[in-house]
């Protein structure tokens, strides 16, 4: 790990009790059971202090949680963070790469670069601008993609 490395992130997903895949309806839903749960004004007066400063801290991540994961832009956004957070972790960066320096495939509009296990490392258009890092698809090896400029 890098001296530098940010405060790691919080899993929004997790503090939903929800899983990565799950879709809007069934995250809403989470949330409103969650939040209804938390809510500073649902707490009973008997609770310890100590308690509701949790339920508070609590439902605030919760709100926040709800703020990304419930727009279609901050989500796929997260999720793309998330998906190259796990990429970091599973292993080495084995090259830089340009992204003029992959192959262009017209067919389905991807970049895609031959691996040297075999497999290949492919990209959407719409991806190569978000995307920093690609995984071979059948190999761990990563590779960490590069623009002119």
């Amino acid at each position: 790990m890098m001296a530098f490395e940010q405060i790691p992130k919080k899993d929004w997903y997790s503090i939903l009790g929800a899983d990565p895949s799950a879709n809007m309806s069934d995250l809403k839903q989470k949330y409103q059971k969650l939040i209804l749960l938390y809510h500073p004004d649902k707490q009973s007066a008997d609770v310890p202090a100590g308690t509701v400063e949790e339920c508070i801290q609590k439902f605030i991540e919760i709100d926040q949680a709800w703020k990304i994961l419930g727009n279609e832009e901050t989500k796929k956004e997260y999720d793309l963070q998330r998906q190259e957070g796990d990429l970091r972790n599973t292993g080495p960066v084995d090259a830089q790469v340009y992204l003029e320096e992959m192959c262009w495939n017209e067919d389905d509009h991807t970049f895609s670069l031959s691996c040297r296990c075999g497999g290949k490392y492919s990209v959407s258009k719409d991806e190569a601008e978000e995307v920093t890092l690609i995984s071979c698809d059948t190999c761990s090896l990563i590779i960490e993609l590069l623009h002119y400029g």
